[in-house]
This record gives structure tokens, C-alpha cells and sequence, in this order.
């Protein structure tokens, strides 16, 4: 297995939308296993592909403080969605970035596992948002882009500059 480089923002590869996989194959299985890795070491509660530059409709979560929770989600679709919940949210692609983002409490998600069968999953809370929130990835969309534009400026400037630090 792999520890995965994490694209991070402002990085346009992370607004490019995913493709979904045709077939779980092997090699699927493997990019799973190096997403679930990359996700526990940085540490973090999800990942999607799309943080990973490889731009398919997969996403890892787990939620448990014990990381004994694995969910693959492999082309999830939200079928029905309840309720509003604002919740701080943090990316493993906006390291240090947190902030409160609404998002629906409850909903119903279809995806098939990293056997290729399919199963629906209800879901509210954290994990709710959670998988919200790696889906978004998915379709090139990152969670500070909820907020105003001048927050989003002030967010791309603070790590603009501690990239520049970094060097």
C-alpha cells in the first residue's frame, strides 16, 4: 500500500469533475486501499479520489474515533435528503481551514462497495455531512466555496502565504 500526495487548494485539479467507474476491477480495490491509508495517516475522516488527482467517482469515510468504520462509496448518488444541519467542517485538502457549512441531516445514499454490489445507506449527523462533503469532491466542488467570496479570498491568501513559507 501507498501514502497518496493530497492535492491542495486552491489547486484546479481538485474543481475537476469525476468520471464514474464502469467496473470495480483489482486495481479499483488497490486505489481503495491507498485512499483509506493516505485518509488515516493525514489523519482525516474522508477522502475522496479527486483529492488524490485520480478523478473517479470513489470516496472513503470513516467517522469512529477507532477507524474501525470503513464506508466505500463507489459512484454515490444521494436518492433522498432531509432536514438542515450546520456543521464546522475541516478538508484534508484546506489543512487548517475550518468553518460552518449547511448541509441536509438526513439522507439516503446509493453507491456500490469495493465488491461492485450495490446497497442504499441511510445516514445523519456527522456522517451525513461527511459523505455530503466527500460527494462534493466529486464534482469539483470544495467546502469553503459555500462561503463568501471575500472569505474565500482570505482563506486562498493565508495559504498562498504558507506555501510561500513552506519553500
Amino acid at each position: 500500500m501507498a501514502i497518496l500526495k493530497i492535492l491542495q487548494y486552491p489547486d484546479d485539479r481538485l474543481h475537476t469533475v469525476a468520471q464514474a467507474v464502469s467496473n470495480v476491477t483489482d486495481e479499483t480495490r488497490i486505489l481503495i486501499r491507498n485512499m483509506v491509508e493516505t485518509m488515516y495517516a493525514a489523519p482525516g475522516i474522508g477522502l475522496a479520489a479527486t483529492q488524490v488527482d485520480v478523478h473517479q467517482r470513489i470516496v472513503v469515510i470513516d467517522t469512529s474515533k477507532e477507524q474501525d468504520k470503513l464506508l466505500v462509496l463507489i459512484n454515490p448518488e444521494i436518492v433522498t435528503s432531509s432536514g438542515e444541519f450546520s456543521y464546522e467542517e475541516g478538508c484534508l485538502s484546506v489543512p487548517g481551514i475550518y468553518g460552518k457549512v449547511q448541509r441536509a441531516e438526513s439522507i439516503t445514499v446509493r453507491a456500490l462497495g469495493s465488491n461492485g454490489d450495490s446497497f442504499t445507506l441511510d445516514a445523519s449527523g456527522l456522517l451525513a455531512v461527511c459523505i455530503q462533503h466527500e460527494m462534493d469532491h466529486l464534482v469539483g466542488k470544495i467546502f469553503v466555496e459555500y462561503w463568501s467570496r471575500l472569505k474565500q479570498s482570505r482563506v486562498q491568501s493565508k495559504l498562498k502565504k504558507r506555501q510561500r513559507s513552506v519553500m
